[in-house]
């Protein structure tokens, strides 16, 4: 039977922002917060995990961070040179930062009457999870990070050749999927390969849900700005879980197993022919992993 699923809803989360989102399941389950990565709309969250999560207990949330689909924008002009001094390391002012970003989350789960809630990042995310984790731990009950990184520069790179094809979409819808196309090839799973009719229905519908060029932009400086986080992340003391593709193009995995490093007992797990995105047949695997880390938390 199909989970219970509300409409796209929308909350007022302080400064301005209104996030879009919807949950899946019963309120009374283990709230399970699910974080989605750099110009990722919260529909990335694939319903079927979705339902996969909520058959193990867990009432499922998930979100447009500011900047993308029906969630506010941001303000401030992020130009592509600001964008490469950012990316070699050079001082630059950030219209938000990741810290802002979590400061979203906790807002949405306030909003939704949470005092904690497990949390699931990916990519983006899984820093924005990190940084709720480290700021405000009481209120996390356990941390998934996914193909994610610490913030530290040395680890979790990616390819300079990648960041053309990141600020490279313009000039229209068509534009968009071809780019899209174009992008998931280089940097998905080539173990699990993804039809390209598949990756264009995604990428239709997220444009079709609204897509801020100038907000990708300052996304990606919030993240290029982002702190070292591991000597906050050895503080840690609630489960954790790292995930990481082996064959992850966007974000090294030598970020996860820095993540994985820094936190206590943190589980790693690196998935063969994994790149940075979700293959269906891992759902499995994914939602086994984040009830076996929640459930170190009871």
């Amino acid at each position: 039977m199909p989970a219970q699923t509300s409409d796209e809803l929308f909350a007022p989360v302080g400064s301005g922002i209104e996030l879009c989102y919807q949950t899946f399941g019963d309120p009374d389950g283990e709230p399970l917060l699910l974080v989605m990565g750099l110009s990722g709309p919260m529909t990335w969250w694939d319903p079927a995990l979705c339902e996969m999560l909520v058959d193990r207990g867990f009432y499922v949330v998930r979100f447009d961070n500011r900047d993308v689909g029906r969630s506010s924008r941001g303000q401030g002009r992020v130009t592509r040179a600001t964008l490469v001094r950012a990316f070699t390391g050079r001082k630059v002012r950030a219209p938000y930062s990741l810290s802002d970003m979590a400061a979203d989350a906790f807002g949405l789960l306030d909003h939704l009457g949470l005092d904690s809630a497990h949390v699931v990042g990916v990519s983006m995310g899984g820093m924005i999870v990190q940084t709720m984790a480290v700021e405000q731990p009481a209120r996390i009950r356990s941390l998934t990070s996914i193909m994610s990184t610490t913030g530290k520069r040395t680890v979790g790179w990616q390819h300079p050749s990648l960041l053309t094809n990141l600020i490279g979409r313009a000039g229209g819808r068509e534009a968009y999927i071809r780019s899209s196309v174009a992008i998931w090839k280089r940097i998905g799973s080539p173990g699990y390969p993804v039809p390209d009719e598949d990756v264009e229905a995604r990428a239709e519908e997220t444009w079709d849900r609204g897509i801020s060029a100038a907000g990708t932009l300052r996304q990606m400086v919030a993240i290029l700005t982002q702190p070292n986080r591991t000597p906050r992340l050895r503080a840690l003391t609630m489960p954790a879980l790292v995930v990481h593709g082996l064959a992850d193009k966007m974000v090294h995995v030598s970020g996860g197993r820095a993540t994985a490093a820094a936190i206590p007992g943190a589980e790693l797990l690196l998935v063969d022919g994994m790149g940075h995105d979700m293959p269906v047949a891992l759902h499995e695997t994914f939602a086994d992993a984040v009830k076996r880390t929640a459930d170190r938390a009871r």
